[in-house]
């Protein structure tokens, strides 16, 4: 019968929180993410990290200003990199840190930031501590060990973070903005969630909120309204959108910024457009209640959280495969 000593995962210990990167007082407003890859640009794969991304910065109060998706090349990833570093307050990579010739992320990014490549020991250790357990880690030759050992190949001024407990894989910040981060869904979306007290992120008071109303009426119909409630409340900090779903009706957003609360309230014009439009206000529960109903089969985008057991468990499934 295996030991039950097999079946333990093991538990890493967390890096200490660091100094802002930003300077003491300051937080992050702006954003920007590069995904890379050319199985996104040739279809294969679709992106949801961009997606992700976009979630988190909206409820952490961040503006989300540029999403870029490039291919597996060094020029464009080291232009780009270079570009959105100088832009914007934090900026993610996300793909090409795997053991393959064609993961070439790190590399490109340490000629970006005239840095040298170098093993990070700590890394290696817990990629070690991982693969204790497999029988075809023990069976490897010296190139397929080398190749395993790319993953822990970093620029060599970059800072290393380990935010989980549950997975080796760090996440590498160069600069003080651009983080470094797996490709695959479900560990970005982890991975990112634990970064959250490494980030100088706003205060509560500085994030938006959004608020959704749903009507059955066609958009042509309501457009002359919400063309007026817009120059109505611009100068105030409010935006409105409007995303029609296909012979269902429309989906009207407000968003207040922070600045908005001072000076309106928008729960109060929310039901005034709910009662103008003969529709309803649509919260995150009320959503979550009609998740394969027919608001989300048209692909509207809510914020609502996706954290669920069985999410965990394919995070888990992917961590220890890694």
């Amino acid at each position: 019968m295996p030991s039950s000593r097999l079946h333990t995962k093991p538990q890493y210990q967390l890096s200490a929180i660091p100094r802002n990167p930003l300077g003491e007082g300051n937080y992050i407003r702006t954003a920007a993410a590069l995904i890379i890859g050319d199985e996104v640009l040739n279809g294969k794969t679709l992106d949801q990290n961009s997606h992700t991304f976009a979630k988190y910065c909206f409820e952490q109060g961040v503006e989300l200003r540029r999403i870029e998706v490039i291919a597996d090349d060094e020029q464009e990833i080291a232009e780009a990199s270079r570009r959105m570093v100088q832009n914007y307050d934090f900026v993610i990579t996300t793909g090409g840190i795997g053991p393959t010739h064609d993961d070439i992320t790190y590399a490109s990014l340490a000629k970006s930031f005239g840095q040298s490549l170098g093993y990070h020991e700590e890394t290696l250790r817990r990629m070690d501590e991982m693969n204790k357990s497999r029988d075809w880690v023990t069976s490897q030759t010296a190139s397929q060990k080398k190749s395993m050992q790319r993953m822990a190949l970093f620029p060599d001024q970059a800072e290393v973070l380990f935010v989980s407990e549950s997975i080796w894989v760090p996440v590498i910040r160069l600069e003080g903005k651009l983080c470094v981060f797996p490709g695959i869904p479900k560990l970005f979306q982890t991975m990112l969630s634990a970064l959250t007290p490494f980030l100088p992120l706003p205060p509560p008071s500085e994030r938006p909120q959004r608020i959704q109303i749903f009507t059955s009426r066609p958009e042509s119909l309501i457009a002359p309204y919400l063309t007026t409630l817009q120059d109505t409340l611009k100068d105030q900090g409010v935006s409105v959108g409007s995303y029609p779903v296909l012979g269902k009706g429309v989906f009207v957003s407000l968003i207040g910024r922070p600045e908005a609360s001072r000076t309106v309230n928008l729960d109060d014009i929310a039901h005034q457009v709910a009662e103008n439009l003969d529709g309803e206000l649509v919260h995150d529960a009320h959503v979550a209640e009609k998740k394969n109903g027919a608001y989300e089969s048209e692909g509207t985008n809510f914020s609502v959280e996706e954290r669920s057991t069985t999410a965990g468990r394919k995070v888990e499934k992917v961590v220890n495969k890694l």
